[in-house]
C-alpha cells in the first residue's frame, strides 16, 4: 500500500520544483521568493516556513537535484557479474541523468554562485561531499572483493567521472555545447571503462 503524501510534503515539493525552475531560468540573484511562491501556488509565508532564506532554498534545491541524480544512478556491486558490464551500466545511467537540460542549467547556476559567492557555496559543497556517491561505493565494494587494486575509492571514482565530465558535462555547462549523442555516449563509456580497468582491475 502506497503511503499518501502529506500536504506539507506536497507543498515543500512544489516549492523545490518552482525554485529549481526559477533558478534555472533567472539565476540566483534575479530569482525571488515572491516569484517562487507564485509559481508553487503557495503563500510567501509558506515558503519561509519551509526555508528561512533564499540561500537555504537554493541549497535545498541543489541538494534535491543531487539526491535525485544519485538515486537514479545507484547500482549495487554484484560479485558474480563482470566488472565491465557493471561499470558500463552505471556510467550510461550517469550520462543519461547528468546530460539533461535541467541538470545542466542548474549546475551552471551553482557553479556561477561558487565563483561569485564562495562563502555561500562552501557549506553546500561540504553537505554534498558528506554523502558518499554511488560510484565510490561500488568501487569500494569491488576493492573489498579483491577485484580492483587497493587504494582510495574516492580518488578512483573522481578519475573515472572526470573522463565523462570532460566530454559530456563541462563543455555543455561552460560553453553551451550540445549534449553528446547516443553513439558518442557509447564510445565515451567504452573508452572510459577500458582505461579504468586497465589500471585498477586486478589481474589473475
Amino acid at each position: 500500500m502506497t503511503t499518501p503524501i502529506r500536504l506539507t510534503d506536497r507543498k515543500r515539493l512544489a516549492i523545490l520544483q518552482a525554485a529549481a525552475s526559477q533558478f534555472r531560468a533567472h539565476g540566483f540573484d534575479a530569482s525571488s521568493m515572491d516569484k517562487i511562491a507564485l509559481q508553487a501556488g503557495v503563500s510567501k509565508r509558506t515558503v519561509y516556513n519551509h526555508f528561512p532564506s533564499k540561500e537555504e532554498l537554493f541549497a535545498a534545491t541543489l541538494l534535491d537535484l543531487f539526491e535525485s541524480a544519485a538515486a537514479e544512478t545507484e547500482t549495487p556491486y554484484l560479485p558474480a557479474a563482470p566488472l565491465r558490464e557493471q561499470l558500463e551500466t552505471l556510467l550510461r545511467r550517469k550520462l543519461r541523468v547528468q546530460g539533461t537540460r535541467d541538470f545542466i542549467d542548474l549546475a551552471r547556476v551553482a557553479i556561477a554562485e561558487a565563483v561569485h559567492a564562495p562563502e555561500r557555496a562552501r557549506p553546500l559543497i561540504a553537505r554534498i561531499g558528506a554523502r558518499e556517491e554511488g560510484l565510490t561505493l561500488w568501487i569500494r565494494a569491488a576493492q573489498a572483493d579483491g577485484r580492483l587494486i587497493a587504494g582510495d575509492p574516492l580518488f578512483a571514482s573522481t578519475l573515472l567521472q572526470g573522463q565523462l565530465k570532460a566530454v559530456a558535462f563541462w563543455p555543455q555547462v561552460t560553453m553551451g555545447a550540445p549534449p553528446i549523442d547516443a553513439a558518442q555516449q557509447a564510445q565515451l563509456v567504452e573508452v572510459a571503462v577500458t582505461m579504468f580497468l586497465a589500471y585498477f582491475a586486478k589481474t589473475t
